[in-house]
C-alpha cells in the first residue's frame, strides 16, 4: 500500500497539535523514501529540522500497514527520555534499553513487546554488546522490525566529532535486517568524510541533505581572554536574554564556578554535568533530569553545562546558547548552539574566547585516542592475569579508569574484537592486533584541523551563519542578516554592571578539601590500611585558597611554586584571611604542622606553613617526616597507584600537641598526601585534622 503525503500529513498535525501544520522542507520527502521506497537514507538537516518527527511518523504509517516496531539506536539518555516522550504525543509507544533499564523493566519491556504492544525500541549502542539483549530482545525482532534508526550517525564515524565506538557495532545489526527493510541514519553534522565513513559502516545509502543555516539564530563572537572578564559579561547580558538558556562550559570546574557566581548576582542558575548532585535525590542522573525539567519549564533562567547536556536535550523555546569557552570544532559548536531557537522566535548563539581554551582542548585531543602505550600494557596485562575487571586492571595498570574504559572499548569493536566482556570483566581474544598509528595520527591531525578552523571563525569578519554553515560542507546560502558581522556590532545590548567583583569572586571562591575516605584493593600495605578509613583516622572538611593558575592567587601560586621561591608574602595574607573570615573552622586549630616537600623542592611547604603559623599566632610543629622518597604523584593516574606510590612514606616521628591541628600543603591533586598526613597525625594522638592547601590541580574533564 503507498502511503500519500495527506495521510503524513495528518500524523503531523496530530503530533504538533496544530491543525494548519506543514512539512518542513524534506521533511515529506524522507518519509516518502522510507515508506514507501523502502531506502536507507543518510538525512544530514539542521538542528531543529524535526528528524525524530520523520522516524515517528514513518513508525506509524509502517505499523499501521503490518510491520514490526521501529529500532532506535540513541546516545544519549537525556536524548531517549525526549524521544519517548515525543513517541507518546504522537500515539507511538515506545520504550527504552539502556544503562539505567532496571531489572524489572527490561522484563516488562521484553513482555509488552512479546505481546506485540511496543510501537519503537529505543537502544543505547553499548546494548549491542550484551549478549542477554542480543538473544532475548534483538534476534527475535529484527527480522520484522519496520525500520532501522541510527540517531545522531555521526558517531558512527571515527571522523566525526563525537564517536562512540559501540557505533561501531552497528554493521552486524544492520546485516541482520532483512533486504529491503529502510534505514534512516540522521544527523546535523556531517563532512564528506563521515559520509563515506557512515556508508563504509552501513552500506550505500542516498543522501538527503537541506541547508544548515538557523534563520532564528543570532550568532556572535566576543573576544574576552580573562575569565573574570567573562564573568561580567554573563553578569550583564544574560538578564537581557529571552526566556531561558544554557552557558557551555569546557570542565566542571568551570562549570561549577559560572553557576555560583550567577547566582551571587541573583540569576536562577545551576550547575549540570556528569557528577553533579543532591542531597535531595539519589543519584546524579535522576537530578539532572529534574533541572532539565525545570528548564524546560522556565523555572531556571540558565543551566551552566558541559557536553552532558548536548545531544538530544529539545526545548523548543530555549531563548539563547552561551559558550563561556569555544569547543574543540564547529561540528560541536553547531550541535550546541543548534539548541536555542527551534520555535522560529529569535535567539541568541554567543561565542566567548578566552585564554585558556587552547590548553584545554589540547588536552582532551591527547585523550580522544587510546595511546599505543595504553594498548599495550592492558593487553599485556590481560595476557598474564586472565579476564579482569576495570578496578583489577588498575591495579597492574597505571591509567585511570576512563582512559582503561576508552581503550578496552576501542579494541572491543576492532574486526576481530581484540577483547571481549566477560561478567564484568574482560578478557583478551587469541588475535594478531596491530596498532595503526598512522591512522590515529590522521585523527589527531584532523581534530587539530578542526580547532584552527574554530579560531578562524572567531576571527571572521563575513556572515557568521554561512561561515559555520561553509565549513560543515553545507550548501551555499545568503548572510544571515542578523549576526553581528551582519549587523556590525553585538547582537544584545549590556545591561547594569554586576553587583560584585568577578574577580574579587574568583579570589575568594571557597573551595572544600574533601580527603579520600576508601583505600583501593591492597594498595597501602606498609600503613596497613584497606576499605573504608575509620572517622577515628579521617581528616575534617577542609579548604583550598585556589585552583592552580587560576586568575588571581592561583597565577601567584603557580609562579612560585615553578620558580622554587619562597611564597609571596600575599598567599600568606590570603590564607589568614579565608582560616580566619570565611572558613572559620569548628574546633578552631591549636597548631600547625605541613606535608613535608619532596626533595625536588624541599623547604617549600615548611617556610609557608611556618610562616602561616605566626600569622595565625599558632605553634608550628613539623612532625611529619618523608621516611621514603616516592615519585612524583602527578605520575600516578588512578588511586591505587596514588596510593602504593605513597604507602610507606610518610611518618610522624615527635611528640605532638593533641588538639586540633591545621595539616598545609601547598598542592593538591589526587588528595591522598593530605589523607594519609591526617592518618599519621591522628594515629599519633592529634586532635581533629583540618587540611589546607594553597590551589588544587583538577583534570579538565
Amino acid at each position: 500500500m503507498v502511503v500519500n503525503r495527506k495521510q503524513a500529513r495528518r500524523l503531523l498535525r496530530e503530533a504538533v497539535r496544530n491543525r494548519k501544520a506543514k512539512f518542513r522542507t524534506g521533511q515529506w520527502k524522507a518519509i516518502d523514501r522510507l515508506v514507501n521506497g523502502r531506502e536507507r537514507l543518510l538525512a544530514v538537516e539542521r538542528t531543529g529540522w524535526g528528524k525524530s518527527l520523520v522516524y515517528f511518523i514513518a513508525t506509524r504509517l509502517l505499523r499501521a500497514n503490518g510491520y514490526g516496531p521501529t529500532l532506535i539506536v540513541s546516545p544519549l539518555l537525556a536524548l531517549m527520555r525526549d524521544q519517548v516522550e515525543e513517541a507518546r504525543r504522537i500515539n507511538v509507544a515506545a520504550v527504552s534499553f539502556n544503562s539505567t533499564t532496571s531489572p524489572e523493566t527490561w522484563q516488562s519491556h521484553v513482555q509488552a513487546i512479546e505481546q506485540d504492544e511496543v510501537d519503537a525500541i529505543l537502544i543505547a549502542p553499548e546494548r549491542f554488546a550484551n549478549r542477554v539483549f542480543m538473544e532475548d530482545v534483538l534476534e527475535p525482532i529484527v527480522e520484522t522490525s519496520g525500520l532501522f534508526v541510527i540517531d545522531e550517525a555521526h558517531c558512527i564515524s571515527l571522523w566525526g566529532h563525537d564517536f562512540r565506538p559501540d557505533f561501531r557495532r552497528l554493521h552486524q545489526v544492520v546485516k541482520m535486517l532483512r533486504r529491503n527493510t529502510p534505514v534512516l541514519a540522521a544527523t546535523a553534522t556531517a563532512t564528506e568524510a563521515v559520509i563515506t565513513d557512515i556508508a563504509v559502516q552501513i552500506g550505500d545509502m542516498a543522501v538527503q541533505r537541506g541547508s544548515l543555516v538557523r534563520e532564528s539564530i543570532a550568532l556572535d563572537v566576543v573576544r574576552l581572554p580573562s575569565r573574570s572578564a567573562r564573568l561580567d559579561w554573563l553578569a550583564r547580558h544574560i538578564p537581557q536574554m529571552p526566556g531561558a538558556g544554557i552557558v557551555y562550559a569546557l570542565t566542571r570546574n568551570d562549570v561549577d564556578t559560572v553557576a555560583d557566581w550567577l547566582r551571587k548576582e541573583g540569576i536562577a542558575a545551576y550547575a549540570y554535568h556528569g557528577r553533579v548532585t543532591h542531597p535531595d535525590f539519589a543519584n546524579s542522573n535522576s537530578y539532572r533530569t529534574y533541572l532539565e525539567d525545570r528548564l524546560r519549564a522556565n523555572e531556571v533562567k540558565v543551566l551552566v553545562a558541559t557536553t552532558a547536556l548536548g545531544m538530544g536535550f529539545n526545548k523548543p523555546d530555549l531563548g539563547f546558547v552561551i559558550h563561556f569557552q569555544a569547543p574543540g570544532s564547529l561540528l560541536n559548536y553547531y550541535q550546541q548552539v543548534g539548541r536555542a531557537g527551534r520555535d522560529g522566535n529569535r535567539a541568541y548563539g554567543i561565542l566567548l574566547t578566552g585564554s585558556e581554551d587552547q590548553h584545554i582542548n589540547a588536552h582532551f585531543r591527547s585523550e580522544a585516542f587510546p595511546r599505543p602505550e595504553w594498548i599495550r600494557d592492558i593487553l599485556d596485562t590481560l595476557d598474564l592475569h586472565g579476564a579482569l575487571t576495570i578496578p583489577k586492571l588498575q591495579q597492574h595498570v597505571n591509567l585511570s579508569a576512563a582512559r582503561i574504559d576508552k581503550t578496552l572499548r576501542y579494541l572491543a569493536v576492532e574486526r576481530p574484537a581484540v577483547v571481549t566482556r566477560v561478567g564484568s570483566g574482560w578478557k583478551r581474544q587469541p588475535v594478531a592486533y596491530y596498532y595503526d598509528t598512522h591512522f590515529t595520527d590522521m585523527l589527531t591531525n584532523l581534530r587539530l584541523t578542526e580547532w584552527r578552523d574554530v579560531m578562524a571563525y572567531t576571527e571572521t569578519t563575513r556572515c557568521l551563519a554561512t561561515t559555520l554553515a561553509g565549513f560543515l560542507s553545507g550548501p551555499e546560502s545568503e548572510p544571515c542578516g542578523i549576526c553581528a558581522n551582519c549587523i556590525g556590532g553585538p547582537v544584545i545590548k549590556a545591561g547594569a554592571a554586576p553587583v560584585n567583583s568577578p574577580s574579587g569572586f574568583l579570589a575568594q571562591a571557597d573551595i572544600e578539601l574533601r580527603c579520600n575516605g576508601r583505600v583501593p584493593g591492597k594498595a597501602l600495605v606498609i600503613d596497613a590500611l584497606a576499605g573504608n578509613l575509620p572517622a577515628r583516622v579521617r581528616a575534617e572538611l577542609g579548604r583550598v585558597l585556589a585552583r592552580w593558575a587560576e586568575a588571581g592567587w592561583g597565577v601567584m601560586i603557580k609562579h612560585d611554586r615553578e620558580a622554587e621561591t619562597a611564597f609571596r608574602d600575599e598567599l600568606v595574607a590570603a590564607a589568614v584571611a579565608l582560616i580566619t573570615g570565611r572558613w572559620k573552622p569548628d574546633p578552631a586549630p591549636e597548631w600547625v604542622t605541613c606535608i613535608p616537600s619532596s626533595h625536588r623542592r624541599p623547604g617549600l611547604v615548611t617556610d609557608f606553613a611556618e610562616r602561616l603559623a605566626t600569622e595565625l599566632a599558632l605553634p608550628f610543629h613539623p612532625v611529619i617526616s618523608r621516611v621514603r622518597e616516592n615519585e612524583p604523584q602527578s605520575r600516578q593516574y588512578n588511586a591505587f597507584h596514588q596510593c602504593r606510590n605513597l604507602d610507606g612514606a610518610f611518618a610522624v616521628q615527635a611528640e605532638i600537641p593533641e588538639g586540633p591541628v591545621l595539616l598545609v600543603d601547598d598542592v593538591v591533586r589526587s588528595r591522598w598526601s593530605m589523607t594519609l598526613g591526617a592518618v599519621h597525625l591522628r594515629r599519633a594522638g592529634s586532635g581533629p585534622v583540618l587540611p589546607f592547601a594553597l590551589a588544587s590541580i583538577d583534570t579538565p574533564v
